[in-house]
């Protein structure tokens, strides 16, 4: 069993990381105070080829894999978690849904300059009164005049008020049948009339991400808009959440691992009672703790993306890998603080942007109480085809 990362996959992590310490990091924390979504810094990441390594080289992507998109992300998460969180909704539930289930005149008009990094992408699925309920959404799009009437409101969707937003792509429910609601997916442009973007959200974390309230009021769109086939979407949607996950879990490997790195820095550097923090056996066993915990969801985080690349199922290992990685994030920034002591609550220490950073890994593309509903419904299933 070879655990080491293939030469490209490492290579590029290695250009990740470089990038990462020129033009992510020294800005990461004044993006933060003022609220700055680096889309120039995306732009930089589109020239690299990383806005779209999950998609294929003909639409502008590189086709890398989970791999080696999971191998980049621990760098790029490292250096700044906003940027980073912008990016995982950029590269996984914005495009894939175009990159799986768009016709090729979709793919070339949409998907080619989200790849590209040109523009970036966002998903509006969660409602202000409707969020793990996926079913639950209240939107919908009605037939008209050959196309698509749109109305309702999503809430909290990454990415889509920048100046570079392409537009977003949404679930409405598009009727009601025998066996419940109707779902279809769609994409609507930015400038479509009837689409309007609400103020941005004001967060404990993600400072540097646009987060933000959409609202649709008759907002009409060609039948060329729909993604798939009417009645799929839902289930569409379904299927662009397990990368989703890996991705997210990647996003929290990146924090457990930043904070277990500034918290060993501190430990040496910092001196009390005559000792440095490190040398105290409290404070070992702590970053003892934190190093078990980063390398146990490395392994959980990498393995759900090996098997996604070998196209063997990994909806299980994909929540596995986010429940435990986003957990063990908020562990390590919690013990990254408490070693630190008063300077890690100081908003200019970078331990405090990763701390408030660390919560929505736990919410995010499903909570981890659905997690925890996926992996057990998968349990019962695999018993069940045991029997």
């Amino acid at each position: 069993m070879d655990f080491d990362l293939p030469e490209e996959a490492r290579a590029l992590q290695q250009m990740c990381r470089d990038f990462t310490e020129r033009e992510i990091r020294p800005y990461a924390a004044q993006w933060s105070e003022t609220e700055h979504v680096p889309t120039g810094t995306y732009r930089k990441m589109g020239e690299l080829g990383l806005m779209g390594m999950l998609v294929a080289e003909r639409y502008g992507g590189s086709d890398a894999g989970f791999v080696t998109y999971v191998a980049a992300m621990e760098e790029i998460g490292r250096g700044d978690q906003s940027l980073a969180s912008g990016w995982n909704a950029h590269s996984t539930i914005a495009s894939l849904p175009l990159a799986t289930f768009g016709t090729e005149e979709q793919k070339r008009r949409w998907l080619a300059p989200l790849a590209s990094g040109t523009h970036l992408g966002a998903f509006g699925l969660t409602e202000p009164t409707a969020g793990s309920d996926a079913r639950g959404i209240r939107t919908r799009a009605t037939r008209a005049d050959g196309g698509w009437l749109i109305n309702g409101t999503k809430m909290f969707i990454t990415n889509a008020g920048t100046d570079m937003s392409l537009g977003v792509t949404l679930l409405a429910v598009t009727g009601d049948g025998a066996d419940g609601k109707r779902f279809g997916t769609f994409f609507v442009p930015d400038a479509t009339a009837g689409y309007e973007k609400g103020r941005r959200l004001r967060k404990l974390g993600w400072h540097a991400c646009d987060t933000r309230e959409l609202v649709f009021t008759d907002c009409w769109v060609p039948d060329d808009h729909l993604i798939g086939d009417d009645g799929n979407g839902l289930k569409q949607f379904m299927q662009v959440l397990d990368p989703g996950r890996i991705s997210v879990a990647a996003l929290a490997l990146s924090l457990a691992s930043a904070a277990l790195e500034m918290a060993v820095r501190h430990a040496g550097e910092r001196e009390q009672f005559g000792r440095k923090v490190g040398d105290f056996q409290a404070v070992g066993h702590k970053l003892a703790d934190m190093a078990t915990e980063v390398e146990a969801a490395r392994a959980l985080v990498y393995r759900a993306a090996w098997l996604a690349d070998s196209g063997r199922p990994y909806a299980q290992a994909a929540a596995m890998a986010k429940l435990y990685a986003s957990e063990a994030a908020n562990r390590c920034a919690r013990d990254a603080v408490q070693i630190h002591g008063g300077y890690g609550y100081i908003r200019e220490s970078e331990i405090s942007r990763f701390y408030a950073d660390a919560k929505i890994l736990e919410i995010g593309e499903g909570t981890n109480e659905v997690q925890r509903n996926v992996i057990a419904r998968t349990l019962g299933r695999q018993a069940a085809g045991r029997t």
